[in-house]
C-alpha cells in the first residue's frame, strides 16, 4: 500500500517531470522557421534546453550559462557555470560573452530562457559595479518583495534585462521560454531578456523607498535610478512559452484522480499562505502551485517552501486536524540557499522536532526552517532537477 508520504512525493515528481526542459524544447522547436546563427541558453534548465536545440541546429554558435548545481559540459560548446541566487564574477564574465556574441551575430538568434537567468547574467548598467549589484540582489532576496517586483528593479540596473538584449542586436530573435513566474509574465521571467521592461526607474525607486531600503543601497545604484530615463523602444521578439507552473500543477492532478487544485496560485507572505491553504484544503488531496515570500528577520537557514511546510504543520495542529501529510517544494530542487528542495511534513513532525530538543516557534522566528525540518528528518531532498517552474505543493488529509 502506498503511504501518504510516498504518494505526495510521486505527485510532486509528476509536476517536475511535466516541466522537463528537453521534452518541452523538442515539442516546440518545430515552430522556429529560420535557422539560427547563434543559440544562447541561460537559466537553471539551460543545459537540458540547449542539448535538443544543438541537435537540430548543430552549426549554430552556442553559449550556455547555468548555475553550479546544473552546469555540465556539452561537447564542442561554451558552457559557463555561475552563482545563483546571488550573482558572481563568473556570471558577469558570461554576460559580457553574451553581449559580444549578440552584437556580432550575423543571423537569427535563438534564446533558450529559464528561471534563474536574472542572477546568472549580471550586466550592470554604466556606473554600477558587480559588487553594487550583489548588494542589491541580497537586499531584494530578504525584502519580502514578489519575484515580479524584484525583477522590475533588476531590469532598471542592467544592460541585458528588460529587453536590453534585444536592443543590442539588429538580428531577429526567437525565444523558447520555460516560466518560473506565476502568471507567466514574459517581462519577469529571467528579468525579461527578450521582453520589454515591467516598469520604469521611478517605479523601481518608489518600490525601494516604500520598503525602507533605499538608504541602504550603494550610492551608485541610487544615483543611477535618480538620473535614468525611461526606455523609449524595445524591439519585438518571437517569444514562445513552452512550460509553466500551471502546466505542472495540472500534470500533478492528472496522476491523482480526485485531487483538487486550489483556484489561484499561492503567493505572498508565507504565514498568510499557510493559513489560506489550510482554509481551502479539502478532505483527500489538495494541490497548488505558486511562489511565496519570506521577509527575513532572523539569522537561521531555510527557504520559503521549508517554512511553508512547517507553518502548515503548525496550522494543522492548531485546527485539531488528525492525520495529514504535506509536501511543499521548489521544482528546481533547491529552496533558498540550502541543499533541500523544501519540506515533507505530517502530523508527527512537530512532536519529532520537540523530541529532538527543538523549539518550533523559536526556530520559525529565526527563519531557521532547515534545522527544524532536519530535527524531524522531514527535509525534502531531490537534488537539482534541471528545470524550474516555481513551487509545487501537495496536502493529503
Amino acid at each position: 500500500m502506498t503511504t501518504p508520504r510516498v504518494l505526495a512525493r510521486q505527485i510532486f515528481d509528476a509536476g517536475v517531470a511535466a516541466a522537463d526542459p528537453t521534452a518541452a524544447v523538442q515539442r516546440h522547436i518545430g515552430q522556429i522557421n529560420t535557422k539560427p546563427a547563434l543559440i544562447i541558453a541561460v537559466g537553471k534548465a539551460a543545459i537540458n534546453m540547449a542539448r535538443p536545440a544543438i541537435a537540430v541546429f548543430p552549426t549554430a554558435d552556442c553559449i550556455v550559462v547555468s548555475n553550479d548545481e546544473n552546469a555540465q559540459d556539452i561537447d564542442g560548446q561554451t558552457v559557463w557555470a555561475a552563482s545563483h541566487p546571488v550573482p558572481d564574477a563568473r556570471g558577469a564574465d558570461a554576460a559580457q560573452a553574451v553581449i559580444r556574441a549578440v552584437q556580432a551575430a550575423t543571423g537569427p538568434i535563438l534564446m533558450l530562457v529559464s528561471g534563474g537567468g536574472s542572477a546568472l547574467l549580471p550586466a550592470p548598467a554604466a556606473g554600477i559595479s558587480l559588487e553594487d549589484k550583489i548588494v542589491v540582489n541580497t537586499t531584494l532576496l530578504s525584502s519580502g518583495l514578489s519575484i515580479n517586483q524584484m525583477n522590475m528593479i533588476r531590469q532598471q540596473l542592467s544592460r541585458l534585462k528588460g529587453g536590453g538584449l534585444l536592443r543590442l542586436t539588429g538580428q531577429p530573435v526567437t525565444a523558447l521560454i520555460l516560466s518560473d513566474v506565476i502568471g507567466d509574465d514574459l517581462s519577469a521571467i529571467a528579468s525579461g531578456l527578450t521582453a520589454p521592461p515591467i516598469g520604469t526607474p521611478n517605479t523601481a525607486r518608489d518600490t525601494l523607498q516604500s520598503i525602507g531600503v533605499w538608504g541602504d543601497l550603494p550610492p551608485a545604484v541610487t544615483a543611477h535610478l535618480d538620473r535614468a530615463v525611461d526606455v523609449q523602444h524595445t524591439p519585438s521578439a518571437n517569444n514562445i512559452l513552452i512550460g509553466s507552473n500551471g502546466q505542472s500543477v495540472r500534470a500533478m492532478q492528472a496522476v491523482c484522480r480526485g485531487a483538487v487544485m486550489l483556484p489561484t496560485p499561492i503567493e505572498g507572505d508565507v504565514a498568510d499562505a499557510a493559513r489560506l491553504i489550510c482554509d481551502q484544503a479539502a478532505n483527500g488531496v489538495t494541490l497548488w502551485g505558486g511562489e511565496t515570500t519570506v521577509q527575513i528577520s532572523g539569522t537561521g537557514k531555510g527557504g520559503r517552501n521549508q517554512e511553508l511546510a512547517l507553518r502548515i504543520a503548525c496550522e494543522a495542529k492548531q485546527r485539531g486536524w488528525g492525520q495529514f501529510t504535506c509536501l511543499a517544494g521548489g521544482s528546481d530542487g533547491r529552496d533558498g540557499p540550502v541543499d533541500a528542495a523544501g519540506g515533507l511534513v505530517d502530523d508527527g513532525t512537530l512532536a519529532r522536532v520537540a523530541a529532538a530538543g527543538g523549539d518550533i516557534q523559536g526556530l520559525l522566528a529565526n527563519n531557521d526552517s532547515y534545522h527544524a525540518l532536519q530535527l524531524a528528518s522531514d527535509l525534502l531532498m531531490t537534488g537539482p532537477t534541471g528545470t524550474n517552474v516555481a513551487d509545487l505543493g501537495v496536502l493529503i488529509r
